[in-house]
């Protein structure tokens, strides 16, 4: 017995999530998709995973540069993962003309204004059904907790304001230890 698909969807849309985009760069090209299936994997090493459509033409180019970054958005970057998911019809040059970046350690896009971001050398790729999940071991890290996040809940973005603490940022650089 099969689930039927919207009926599916429409539980998997109360899962709120954070919003991010993730960007690659390499000999491949350089690309990015907004993305919510971003999860935690172990905290040692350092590892996550992201869901990528096995139909995308950016899967080959994720694989081929073997390095990603995941750029956690913050509030009011809805235009931002608005384009990168391709809602704007802008090349994939123009998506990333819309805001500043830079790079850790892997090269791969980092974004500057991102409420968090975690560099990934791909250390598995697995398929399942029409996605691809991409294994990433971070490699370096930055955090700005002095921003709102930005979460897709409902089929709507909502801002998850910063908890009444401190504001810090930091970059941290992880340990490459095998």
């Amino acid at each position: 017995m099969q689930i039927d698909r919207v009926a599916f969807r429409n539980i998997m849309a109360q899962f709120g999530a954070a919003v991010s985009v993730v960007t690659t760069e390499g000999t491949a090209g350089r690309c990015g998709f907004t993305c919510t299936a971003v999860c935690s994997v172990t905290d040692d090493p350092a590892t996550i995973l992201v869901c990528l459509n096995r139909s995308s033409q950016m899967n080959s180019v994720f694989k081929s540069n073997g390095i990603f970054c995941v750029n956690v958005l913050g509030a009011g970057q809805e235009g931002l993962s608005a384009a990168f998911a391709g809602q704007t019809g802008v090349t994939m040059a123009d998506r990333f003309a819309r805001d500043r970046w830079d790079a850790l350690v892997t090269g791969a896009p980092a974004l500057r204004d991102a409420v968090g971001a975690l560099d990934c050398t791909i250390s598995d790729i697995k398929e399942c059904g029409t996605h691809t999940i991409l294994f990433g071991k971070v490699v370096s890290a930055r955090l700005d907790s002095s921003r709102d996040s930005l979460v897709y809940f409902n089929r709507r973005y909502h801002a998850l304001p910063v908890a009444p603490t401190h504001s810090q940022q930091s970059t941290l650089a992880l340990s490459n230890a095998s």
